[in-house]
């Protein structure tokens, strides 16, 4: 069974940064899209950013150019550096795996979440 462990949330000023990561365990990252998601409150899960085999990476329009997803394949961890945040950036954090390579559709597998709360 695929398990993801995310890390690195907590609370960070506008304009600030933070970093998450996601490890993963029963799963070769490489090998597969993955992906971050967020959700707020009372609002719906939102993709956040994806990242496929062959390291092209997809960003929502509201994290474009502030948000970087990577990989680390020597830990098998998977990374999302948040920079100039904003306070609409606050919400739990998903990390997913998903069973393709390449079209980053659907995603089966997800972690807990950590919690992003960003501050004006």
């Amino acid at each position: 069974q695929v398990q993801l462990v995310e890390s690195g949330g907590g609370s960070v000023q506008a304009g600030g940064s933070l970093k998450l990561s996601c490890a993963a365990s029963r799963y070769t990252l490489i090998n597969y899209c993955m992906g971050w998601f967020r959700q707020a409150p009372g609002k719906e899960r939102e993709r956040v950013a994806t990242i496929n085999t062959r390291d092209s990476a997809v960003y929502a329009d509201s994290v474009k150019g502030r948000f970087t997803i990577s990989k680390d394949n020597a830990k098998n961890t998977l990374l999302l550096q948040l920079d100039n945040v904003e306070p609409e950036d606050t919400a739990r954090y998903y990390c997913a795996a998903s069973s393709t390579a390449y079209t980053c559709r659907t995603f089966e597998n997800w972690g807990q979440g950590t919690q992003v709360t960003v501050s004006s």
